[in-house]
């Protein structure tokens, strides 16, 4: 049986990808970062805790939600994904499984009518959850939802529902991590790598210190080995591939989805196109 492993598009071996929580004003000044270098990411909003228009916040408060209107203008047409952080951001381990399904339907329903688009990835608020909320937000039609933990490696989420982050901006070994995860060469027999970094914006104001992530992303930016891509492109990239099918000797490989697909094997890059079976030599 032959050897194979997953790439990424273009037959890159690692990808990376941002996750950001609140819905607050400093999200402007990261998303300003990220595409000065070519990071992209996912915003998670609870859209019953938007800041009624109009809102002036007094001087001095950190913790800012946007209006719906401001959170339209800087997400809409920014390249980022919009994802769920349920309606009012309550524990949903706390809740009973029908009190928490309308808080992530009515999220759902809630940003998908406001950004005109499907709206399928999650974090859980304040990183609770158990099973029982895996297995519900699978019900409510959500494809991935983030945790709080932090792995500190750079592996391929097999819980998408459960999925953990590599860390969070703030962990001391953010720029050691960085570098590793830089140093390691896009060999196609190593296995894929994803860096997956979360926060809140409003913590670098804070803190006083943007200069972490400008400074994380001026390292991991712009890199010819990487794919950058928000966190559904991600988890919708890594189901596809894992919906391939291989003949019983490993020889023949067919792509029933939608997406062009690249795989290694052998020693080689293939890519696979959507419909298409192909010999591998």
């Amino acid at each position: 049986m032959r050897e194979m492993s997953l790439l990424f598009p273009g037959g890159l071996s690692k990808a990376l990808t941002l996750s950001y929580d609140d819905g607050v004003e400093q999200d402007a000044r990261l998303i300003g970062i990220m595409n000065k270098y070519g990071l992209k990411g996912t915003f998670n909003l609870s859209g019953g805790l938007f800041a009624p228009e109009g809102t002036v916040y007094p001087e001095g408060q950190i913790h800012r939600r946007m209006t719906k209107s401001a959170a339209y203008d800087l997400y809409a047409n920014s390249g980022h994904e919009v994802a769920l952080h349920a309606y009012t951001h309550p524990d949903l381990t706390l809740l009973s499984p029908g009190t928490a399904a309308y808080q992530i339907v009515k999220d759902r329903e809630t940003l998908e009518e406001m950004f005109g688009r499907i709206v399928r990835g999650m974090a859980y608020p304040y990183g609770t959850n158990s099973a029982d909320t895996a297995d519900l937000l699978r019900h409510c039609g959500v494809a991935y939802c983030r945790t709080v933990e932090a792995t500190c490696r750079f592996d391929i989420p097999t819980d998408w529902l459960r999925m953990p982050s590599t860390c969070h901006h703030n962990h001391p070994r953010l720029m050691e991590l960085a570098k590793e995860f830089l140093a390691e060469p896009n060999r196609h027999w190593s296995r894929p790598k994803l860096f997956y970094l979360w926060g809140h914006s409003y913590e670098f104001e804070a803190d006083n210190n943007w200069h972490v992530i400008e400074d994380f992303a001026a390292l991991v930016g712009g890199k010819a080995d990487t794919w950058y891509a928000t966190n559904i492109e991600i988890c919708d990239y890594v189901n596809a591939w894992r919906r391939m099918i291989t003949s019983a000797d490993g020889n023949r490989v067919y792509n029933p989805g939608c997406c062009t697909l690249w795989l290694w094997a052998d020693g080689k890059t293939y890519k696979v196109d959507a419909g298409e079976t192909i010999l591998l030599d």
